[in-house]
């Protein structure tokens, strides 16, 4: 009896997945549960998964710690959590909805309520408040929703701002991503032109490509565009993220393997790092801070690498002086394109790997930044994984810089 590549690839990820739970169960002490989106087969409109894992606290080793449970719809994208970890939205691209799941002590998930969008969902993203929910959505222009939240329930839409690029507003745009600031002060979106971007098809436009979107955040919800916004963010912008601390922004630049970072200043408008862009790895896809605010991680997606960075406190500069535990530390399994730090002690990293079928593990040394695979790394989960998030069990307190 032959077994195919994909098979056995499924074999032996499973069997390092059944491995790492008999090493660990004697001495196991979980300090997260990791949730991934996946679905429940490859074919077109497969029913929406989320897979839960608990986190070993002293390996980093995943094992499956319930029944995977539909996420209300086919083809989850992305997914968010409120500060206190007590809820979980998941946006499904396949009947534009946003699910909201209640997240019990022991990471089990239960479905609350949900939305239907006019347009595909893309990203979300939650204040730290909890009191406000942004989706980005959109397959041919973009737009920035803000919803209510009421104990973790999703309420009706408060703002619905339109996003097109000045001057060019009949292009082609395709939103990425959203990302609010740890203060809850901003609210930014990225963006890219697909009238003047399209690799193998016609370009219509002369507008740059790449934007990036700000917006100003009252207590009541009120979202006011922040001076000189939008912004200038390379080609294909696929992803970005904001410092514990609400002082930098980075982005993610897929089409010019490069890391653009700016500058949050007292009234929220942005400034370019002076000394950026910076080189990534070819085709970078998602990127995190460490709770810390110390290091940056990304994914590329066509190296099937985890790329590691220093922040320069000062000034927000990264650097890639980071090196690695051995020369295939920084390696993932297939098409990584999503990234998460657990919260409860900032030291493991994983990726979602669309084409792997997995997910893979790191530990994160908290002093230099260095990183090794964890134990029977990588993990199976189900068909094309695209979004995960992880959520403490437990009290894990850590500390950020000042």
């Amino acid at each position: 009896m032959k077994f195919s590549k994909l098979s056995q690839l499924v074999l032996v990820s499973a069997i390092g997945l059944v491995l790492a739970t008999f090493l660990t169960a004697c001495n196991l002490v979980t300090i997260d549960y990791l949730f991934v989106a996946s679905s429940a087969g490859s074919s077109s409109g497969s029913t929406g998964q989320i897979y839960t894992y608990a986190i070993d606290g002293k390996s980093g080793a995943l094992r499956t710690a319930a029944s995977a449970v539909p996420s209300g719809g086919s083809g989850p994208v992305a997914m968010a959590t409120t500060s206190d970890y007590y809820n979980l939205y998941v946006a499904n691209k396949g009947n534009n909805s946003v699910v909201h799941f209640a997240i019990s002590d022991h990471g089990i998930l239960i479905p609350k309520d949900n939305i239907t969008l006019p347009a595909t969902p893309v990203s979300l993203a939650v204040n730290p408040a909890g009191t406000y929910l942004y989706v980005v959505s959109g397959t041919s222009s973009a737009t920035l929703t803000e919803y209510a939240l009421t104990a973790g329930a999703i309420g009706s839409a408060t703002a619905t701002i339109s996003l097109s690029v000045p001057g060019f507003t009949g292009d082609t745009i395709i939103p990425t991503g959203v990302t609010v600031l740890a203060n809850g002060n901003g609210v930014y979106v990225t963006e890219y032109d697909k009238s003047a971007y399209n690799p193998g098809g016609t370009t219509t436009s002369d507008a740059n490509p790449g934007w990036l979107f700000g917006f100003a955040s009252s207590s009541g919800g009120a979202l006011t565009p922040v001076t000189g916004s939008p912004y200038l963010a390379g080609v294909k912008p696929t992803a970005l993220t904001s410092d514990p601390i609400s002082r930098f922004i980075f982005v993610t630049d897929y089409a010019s393997n490069e890391l653009i970072g700016y500058s949050v200043l007292s009234t929220d408008a942005l400034q370019f790092m002076v000394n950026g862009p910076f080189k990534t790895g070819n085709e970078p896809t998602s990127i995190a801070i460490d709770p810390r605010g110390i290091f940056i991680y990304l994914t590329n997606s066509l190296d099937e690498t985890v790329g590691a960075y220093s922040i320069a406190l000062p000034t927000g500069t990264p650097t890639s002086d980071i090196g690695v535990a051995g020369s295939a530390a920084i390696t993932t399994d297939t098409d990584p394109v999503a990234l998460t730090i657990e919260p409860a002690l900032g030291r493991f990293i994983y990726t979602a790997n669309y084409l792997g079928n997995s997910v893979s593990g790191f530990k994160l040394n908290p002093t230099d930044g260095t990183i090794q695979q964890t134990q029977a790394t990588p993990y199976p989960t189900g068909a094309n994984p695209t979004a995960l998030i992880a959520v403490p069990h437990g009290n894990h307190a850590l500390s950020t810089p000042e």
